[in-house]
């Protein structure tokens, strides 16, 4: 992982507001006329500014609300922001949270500020599920994903500056502070992991290779002591009848590899949860060539395998009590005289054989064979995590994920832990009505076929996910943003996180 942010829970930060030393102050301010202590302290000491304000209706402590007020000579703290709390009559949502935490952070990295200094309001909250704690989560995802930049540049010049790199944060709450540092130190581990992933999502495709995916991996796996790493190479793979997954290299120069990451935080032979990411570090389409265009973006579709190497750090920062596999099936998808052409017929490790219509639909073909790969392992439930398809953008957009699984209780849990992470995910059916989709006069199955093109891709994994409970998580449209902001967005590691946290 990247150098993480100075993140620490100081609740005498309220009582010593005005002689903190600090680059930039936030204080939360609720609704109405009425200010809490801290913000009447910051009131008196700035000749009234923060109520001048709320008198010219410039800013009202909504929710989420920012607004910036000049420093004096009285206190410390070079800058002072306003973030809006809401009415503190009225519970907040997560929603809410969500709104504040961001707020929050982008006060802190509006002006550059190296070190920063937060002081938090009481609250009350909508449902059981939140408490003080889950924001203190929520803020330290937000800080540390905030604190990310992209430092690979190979013009030294141009190199980005992470400018934010210590904050104290102070929350006004009944909960102890054991209770509160957990909340913001498992917040910070996921914003973490999703800065893992983001930057193997970033690099370019002629350095993040199957073979720097599995480097990177060990590397991890040295770093913490119950996490280990074994990487299978082609000739390995071709032993255990991957020829699925081999295909999708074969015009490639790149070795595919298939790379097995284990934490054991639970007891000794438990069985253990897996996730299984579809690691193609860059996808031309093969044979079906992609459009020029947009082709620069297929660097982006080993998100899925990134963000299964950004949780399994996750758990292994937070030391979760449960065993966990993490499989990373990685290739690059290349046209080349050794390249499969749609049309061909290959054997899958499950022994079922697949008619290649589309060399563009390889994904699920590295997937296949690692579903079978995970069986060896007992898994109590597996997710897979994929870039797979663009059918999904046309249905859910670029703010949500597509889920189907073959198990509702296992839906339903993910379901929820995308709600918590505030990293949501939707469900769309596989009846078996769309397998039929899928039916080839050569091979047991094709590996395209209907106009539900999500859901068949679905299906297609379910033939190979029978033995146990399986859910597949379809974050083509989510895994990384467009437009002037393109890059990783490290999702779904907020999702997969939680709901790991939430089974430990």
């Amino acid at each position: 992982m990247k150098k993480r942010l100075a993140l620490t829970l100081n609740q005498e930060l309220s009582k010593n507001l005005i002689k903190t030393k600090g680059d930039a102050l936030v204080i939360g301010v609720n609704e109405g006329r009425v200010l809490n202590a801290q913000a009447a302290s910051i009131d008196t000491v700035t000749q009234g500014a923060i109520k001048k304000l709320i008198k010219r209706g410039e800013f009202e402590g909504k929710v989420g609300q920012m607004s910036y007020i000049a420093t004096n000579d009285g206190i410390a703290a070079e800058r002072i922001f306003l973030v809006g709390c809401g009415n503190a009559k009225n519970a907040l949502s997560s929603d809410d949270l969500d709104k504040i935490s961001s707020a929050i952070t982008n006060s802190l990295s509006s002006k550059k500020s190296v070190t920063g200094l937060i002081c938090l309001p009481s609250n009350k909250y909508d449902s059981k599920e939140l408490s003080d704690s889950s924001f203190l989560q929520k803020l330290g995802t937000s800080l540390e994903n905030k604190a990310y930049t992209y430092d690979a540049k190979l013009n030294k010049k141009n190199k980005s500056i992470n400018y934010l790199k210590k904050v104290s944060v102070s929350l006004e709450s009944k909960d102890s502070d054991t209770k509160l540092k957990k909340g913001l130190k498992t917040g910070q581990a996921i914003g973490q992991g999703m800065n893992v992933a983001k930057e193997l999502a970033n690099l370019p495709g002629n350095i993040c290779t199957p073979t720097y995916l599995a480097n990177t991996s060990k590397s991890a796996a040295n770093k913490y002591e119950k996490l280990s790493c074994r990487v299978y190479g082609e000739k390995e793979m071709k032993k255990m009848g991957m020829d699925c997954l081999l295909s999708v290299g074969n015009g490639s120069a790149e070795e595919s590899k298939l790379i097995s990451m284990s934490y054991m935080g639970g007891k000794k032979g438990a069985r253990p949860y897996a996730i299984v990411g579809k690691g193609i570090t860059f996808d031309t389409g093969g044979i079906s060539l992609k459009p020029p265009a947009t082709m620069d973006e297929m660097k982006f579709d080993m998100c899925g395998a990134a963000s299964v190497i950004g949780t399994m750090q996750v758990v292994s920062e937070l030391k979760l009590p449960i065993n966990i596999v993490g499989i990373v099936a990685s290739a690059e998808n290349m046209p080349g005289s050794k390249a499969t052409k749609p049309g061909d017929v290959v054997k899958t490790m499950s022994g079922q054989t697949v008619e290649i219509l589309n060399t563009d639909a390889e994904g699920r073909l590295v997937l296949a064979d690692a579903l079978t790969f995970v069986e060896r392992f007992k898994p109590i439930s597996v997710v897979d995590i994929a870039t797979l398809t663009g059918a999904v953008i046309m249905a859910l957009g670029y703010s949500t994920s597509g889920l189907m699984s073959n198990n509702e209780d296992l839906a339903k849990e993910l379901l929820a832990a995308g709600v918590k992470a505030s990293d949501k995910a939707w469900q769309l059916p596989i009846w078996d009505s769309y397998q039929k989709d899928l039916d080839s006069n050569f091979a047991d199955m094709a590996n395209i076929g209907g106009r539900a093109g999500t859901i068949t891709a679905a299906c297609f994994l379910s033939r190979f996910a029978e033995n146990y409970p399986w859910a597949h998580l379809d974050v083509a449209g989510t895994a990384s943003y467009k437009g002037a902001a393109k890059g990783g967005s490290g999702r779904p590691v907020p999702l997969l996180s939680q709901y790991l946290i939430d089974k430990a």
